[in-house]
């Protein structure tokens, strides 16, 4: 039996795709999780702003270990990490947590509530033999990986609509 959630982490790290994010966050609070949470990396600011992310409604924007939001630990949650980068990828697989969004996403890991990575990379960084062997360890530690889209032989984050069905089953009114 699959458990169900109230939170909802969306981490995303500074790969072009970040722009899609907002609409990421809108599909999130549609699947009716009480708490939507947005983490970003440091890097995810080259590409969104912070404003774009704050401004769906339903959603909140959590760049501190400060934030009242997970405070005094990060609750529970389903954690959606879209579009996760090779930087933050290989990071994930090899146990570093050195910001809040990468900590985040190894707390789950290790309390084994769902964790769900969509690489954002392209082709010459999926064939690059370290995320190869990521994209192998992650699933060993329960971490579900949404495959890139790759409908013209050019991998790029998954759909929208992927994501958010990953995500579904997990939420409490989904």
């Amino acid at each position: 039996m699959t458990e169900h959630y109230d939170v909802v982490y969306l981490i995303l790290s500074g790969t072009t795709t970040a722009a899609r994010c907002p609409e990421i966050l809108r599909g999130l609070v549609g699947l009716g999780f009480s708490t939507v949470i947005a983490l970003p990396t440091p890097h995810a600011s080259r590409t969104v702003s912070g404003r774009e992310l704050a401004d769906v409604e339903g959603a909140q924007v959590v760049e501190s270990y400060f934030d009242l939001a997970i405070r005094p630990r990060p609750p529970l949650g389903v954690v959606l990490f879209a579009p996760c980068s090779f930087n933050s990828l290989n990071k994930l697989a090899h146990g570093i947590a050195d910001t809040l969004a990468l900590s985040v996403a190894a707390e789950a890991i290790g309390r084994r509530t769902p964790v769900i990575v969509a690489p954002s990379l392209n082709q010459p960084l999926m064939d690059h033999p370290m995320a190869r062997s990521s994209l192998r360890t992650l699933p060993e530690w329960g971490v579900t990986i949404v495959p890139p889209d790759s409908d013209d032989g050019v991998p790029r984050l998954a759909t929208t609509t992927a994501l958010l069905n990953a995500v579904r089953p997990f939420a409490r009114r989904g």
